[in-house]
């Protein structure tokens, strides 16, 4: 694909869109040929891979070229998010056409998409300090936590009997603490030169989210106890004032530091050195990108309003 992806393909959407449209027809004959009516399901995941697959291949070709040609970072992250943005688009037409929408659906993809597009930001920074991290296992922390504490008992100047029962105490709270694994991964491990940041981005908090605020409070709380100090982010897609009392909960925690809708944005600058909201508003138009039938769907559907990164 030589002549679509050159140094100027974050200028290409309207051939990017055309060439997934055309990958998209090309998936929509082979699936109709494998997979029955009544198997939409399937269909639908064959085709997001497909469509996965082929996104996957013109950013490798872009990463090749821009090694062989020297191209500048903002080119590169420009011409990733514009692939990237394409494919989204013609991912969710297809998708449509295979197994139409409805609102709870669109709503959720919208938001699936949004995450990862953000992180490639990350993935593809303006500045040259930004390194992601592997985060830790759960299981290293316990084990060292759990020897810090027995090396602290065995040294204070009680009688051995005394730290044998400190001990024991110690294992009960302990493994009612640990009484399952924690997933200490988040969707974002990353070190600006100065500090260890983890993030977890998130749509929004509109619904029972109990269990999952419960669930970072202590993630964020093990993250607390490393000795290198991890600064504990939340990114959320929309305003705060479209958010419920799951997010001011985790706010006022001060263990998170959260930033929703355009201040999300603004950081993400700040970190990655790209102004990933006025790229967005030059080029992710969802209504003038969709084709005719997407967006009638979307219309006759109610489903405009969820139109918004």
């Amino acid at each position: 694909m030589p002549t679509l992806v050159d140094r100027n393909i974050r200028s290409k959407k309207q051939p990017l869109l055309e060439y997934f449209r055309d990958r998209a027809s090309e998936l929509s004959f082979e699936l109709k040929r494998t997979y029955a009516d009544s198997e939409y399901k399937q269909r639908t995941a064959a085709a997001n891979k497909g469509l996965i697959a082929a996104r996957e291949m013109l950013i490798k070709i872009l990463e090749q070229n821009a090694r062989r040609e020297n191209w500048s970072r903002r080119e590169v992250l420009e011409g990733v998010l514009m692939i990237t943005y394409t494919n989204y688009v013609i991912m969710m037409e297809l998708r449509n056409a295979l197994w139409q929408y409805e609102y709870m659906t669109f709503s959720r993809r919208i938001g699936e998409l949004w995450e990862p597009f953000c992180q490639l930001c990350w993935e593809h920074p303006l500045v040259e300090n930004l390194q992601l991290f592997v985060p830790p296992l759960f299981k290293d922390v316990r084990e060292k936590l759990a020897s810090e504490i027995e090396e602290f008992i065995d040294n204070l100047s009680i009688a051995k009997d005394d730290k044998s029962q400190l001990k024991r105490y110690y294992q009960k709270v302990w493994s009612l603490v640990t009484s399952g694994e924690i997933k200490l991964a988040l969707d974002l491990h990353f070190d600006d030169g100065h500090d260890k940041y983890v993030v977890d981005f998130k749509s929004g908090f509109s619904s029972n989210e109990k269990g999952n605020t419960n669930r970072l409070l202590l993630v964020a709380s093990v993250y607390r106890l490393l000795e290198e100090d991890h600064k504990c982010v939340i990114f959320v897609r929309s305003a705060e004032d479209r958010n419920n009392h799951y997010l001011q909960t985790l706010k006022h925690s001060k263990l998170w530091s959260v930033y929703c809708g355009e201040e999300t944005y603004e950081q993400i600058e700040i970190f990655t050195g790209f102004d990933i909201s006025t790229w967005m508003k030059s080029n992710v138009k969802w209504a003038e990108d969709f084709s005719p039938e997407m967006y009638s769907h979307i219309k006759a559907n109610n489903l405009e309003q969820y139109l918004e990164w």
